[in-house]
């Protein structure tokens, strides 16, 4: 006997609902045009990583837990002297999500992370690229609940970029609205 195949929740919605009424919104002839989340990226650069390389594998095991995907170390394209960086240092970690992870990781960021940002105003409606793609900072990685708050031993930044098949920015927006993504004024 097969077992069930898992599909995250926010997947089920956008089929069933969301890819309706933007079906209906902007009045799409082929199911094809409508937009969806085709991939997202979470990049968290260490600064501090020139000095100690143990911040960045660090950064890196925090990074999977909150993804929940094995990243990638990222290393300087070029030498720069004064910041004592050389070609080839690693400085930061990232990740790709696609499908089922991408889609478990947007419903942890909306539901649980950003509510617990600090002096949270809502998401800015301005970091769209043009072209469909959502850009996010988050000044601390603590807010995910993978992350032990007693064991961390320096605050991280990371961005969160999320790519979008949209075509531009106001069907872009509608998508993340769609997926109660909090944008503010």
């Amino acid at each position: 006997m097969a077992e069930a195949s898992y599909t995250p929740r926010l997947r089920q919605y956008y089929e069933d609902v969301l890819r309706g009424e933007l079906t209906e919104q902007f009045g799409y002839t082929n199911v094809m045009q409508v937009p969806r989340l085709e991939k997202i990226v979470v990049n968290m650069g260490v600064g501090d990583g020139v000095t100690d390389a143990k911040k960045v594998q660090t950064a890196a095991d925090e990074l999977a837990l909150i993804a929940g995907q094995k990243p990638v170390i990222t290393r300087a394209r070029k030498s720069i002297a004064t910041f004592k960086l050389r070609e080839g240092m690693p400085v930061g970690a990232k990740v790709t999500l696609r499908k089922s992870r991408m889609y478990d990781f947007v419903d942890r960021l909306v539901t649980i992370a950003l509510p617990r940002v600090r002096d949270f105003r809502g998401l800015s409606p301005k970091s769209f690229d043009g072209r469909g793609n959502f850009a996010v900072g988050i000044k601390e990685h603590i807010v995910f609940p993978e992350i032990d708050y007693d064991k961390v031993d320096a605050i991280l930044g990371l961005d969160v970029i999320v790519c979008t098949t949209a075509q531009n920015d106001d069907e872009a927006r509608a998508l993340l609205k769609g997926f109660n993504f909090p944008f503010g004024d």
